[in-house]
């Protein structure tokens, strides 16, 4: 029984092998990243070339339910961002500008940057739970 399996497969590899190589003879000459939007379909391809497509509802491979929108917490975070965060706090303490310090000249020209920052951010929070809602 096994031998008989072992020499089927044998037999069948060199004509699967062949039948792979006659699909492919040459790499193609292009590869176009299509976007769509609402209920376009996807172009089809050329001869030499092959078409990749993608929505703007699903910009990425990783489904809804599994991406975290939630900040990271800070003990997961890179040295880089711990850093960053540790240079604006010295800035905020420092009064430099564009730190919505009250210590220092350049104080006030941070606080507007703060407030539209966050507007920004509630906006965003705002379109994207009016997007999630049934």
């Amino acid at each position: 029984m096994f031998r008989t399996a072992v020499l089927a497969a044998l037999i069948a590899f060199p004509a699967m092998a062949s039948a792979q190589d006659a699909q492919v003879d040459k790499p193609p000459q292009r590869i176009r990243s299509v976007t769509l939007t609402g209920d376009q379909k996807c172009p089809a391809s050329s001869g030499n070339e092959i078409v990749v497509c993608s929505t703007l509802d699903q910009p990425y491979r990783i489904p809804k339910a599994l991406r975290e929108d939630k900040p990271i917490a800070a003990q997961n975070q890179s040295w880089v961002n711990r850093a960053a965060t540790m240079d604006q706090v010295g800035r905020v303490a420092g009064g430099l500008p564009d730190t919505c310090s009250a210590v220092g000249t350049g104080g006030q020209s941070g606080c507007f940057m703060q407030r539209n920052q966050a507007y920004a951010a509630e906006r965003r929070a705002s379109a994207t739970e009016s997007n999630t809602q049934p």
